[in-house]
């Protein structure tokens, strides 16, 4: 992630260069342009063109009003509060959000410059605005384009390896019977936030493709990393409901609790360390909890009379249980999953007739 910020400061600054350059080259003032191209490096091509056509004519209409009121008020402190004011006013009234800073900047800024020739003023300021846009929008596409790729595969393993700490912390207390640590609040609204950075990361990943399409074997990686962060999303979201568990008590025995212990280390460790996990030394152990959870299944059942509230180490068992579902859908996830499978020549010809 360093390596694309570096990379979209780099262009930012040749953006800039070749931006006044090309001004100045004209014999126009560079300084709305330059302001322009700034704003105009996205972290993706599209959004670079997508916001640079909302910043157009967000652009014209700061202008239009910083020509207007120099006309009716010159130079005074009226004509900077009434451009900037009814700048904001009508690029929110057009919903032209993403225009809204650069407009009411041009607005201002052309107060300072501009003394006679309004009408000529007014088009090039334009065609600056034309120039930034245009100028900043080529060299995101063509100079270093954005990849996203190999960054979120780094940040989805190292999530994945961040979840497992925190399932053999948050697990560990409550076999014990501990309270959990606070801190551990602070730490699983940390990893939901960083699935939704990595989601960000997918999305750009996505519209980039529209311009840099992305090879079968990349698009599959992609699909497949998304799926595998949906995983790793809902395996949060169980460690979340054992953090929480109101009751503490747990009803198992000091062998039940060792074997929970131990699918616990193995879990965590599969996680924190991808290279180790077995498939067959997993649905192993998955056999062996879910043994343990209808057993304790069947107990509630017979248990009279009845309580109205599942017991405490019923529920740890469904988490951990689901859990274990999760990380095997997890690994067990491959880009080759999502090629396209052709179809069968038969039904092809059926289609035709």
């Amino acid at each position: 992630m360093k390596r694309i910020a570096g990379s979209r400061v780099l262009k930012t600054g040749i953006a800039i260069f070749i931006t006044a350059w090309i001004c100045e080259w004209i014999g126009w003032p560079p300084v709305f342009a330059v302001i322009t191209a700034i704003v105009t490096v996205e972290p993706t091509v599209a959004q670079s063109i997508k916001k640079g056509i909302v910043r157009f004519p967000a652009s014209a209409i700061g202008s239009f009003y910083a020509v207007l009121f120099i006309t009716l008020f010159g130079h005074s402190a009226l004509t900077y509060a009434c451009a900037a004011v009814f700048t904001i006013v009508t690029t929110y009234r057009f919903k032209l959000f993403d225009g809204l800073l650069v407009a009411t900047l041009t607005s201002v800024a052309m107060i300072e410059v501009v003394h006679d020739n309004f009408m000529a003023s007014f088009f090039i300021r334009l065609g600056t605005t034309t120039i930034g846009l245009a100028v900043s929008t080529l060299v995101n596409m063509f100079l270093m384009p954005p990849n996203y790729q190999s960054s979120i595969t780094y940040k989805l393993k190292k999530l994945a390896q961040d979840t497992g700490d925190t399932i053999q912390c948050i697990f560990s207390a409550a076999l014990s019977d501990q309270k959990q640590d606070p801190n551990m609040l602070e730490t699983l609204e940390s990893l939901e936030e960083r699935v939704f950075k990595i989601e960000v990361l997918i999305n750009y990943q996505r519209d980039e493709a529209k311009y840099h399409p992305l090879t079968a074997a990349e698009n599959n990686e992609l699909k497949a990393v998304n799926k595998k962060l949906t995983q790793l999303k809902l395996i949060n979201y169980h460690i979340e409901n054992v953090y929480y568990m109101t009751s503490k008590t747990l009803d198992l025995t000091e062998q039940e609790k060792d074997m929970l212990f131990i699918h616990v280390e193995n879990i965590s460790h599969s996680l924190q360390v991808a290279e180790d996990f077995s498939l067959e030394e997993h649905r192993e152990q998955l056999k062996k909890l879910v043994d343990l959870f209808w057993r304790n299944q069947s107990e509630i059942i017979e248990e009279k009379p009845r309580s109205t509230a599942f017991p405490s180490h019923f529920i740890l068992l469904y988490e951990l249980l689901s859990i274990y579902q999760l990380v095997e859908t997890y690994f067990t996830i491959k880009p080759e999953d999502f090629q396209k499978k052709e179809k069968p020549k038969l039904k092809q010809a059926m289609k035709r007739k």
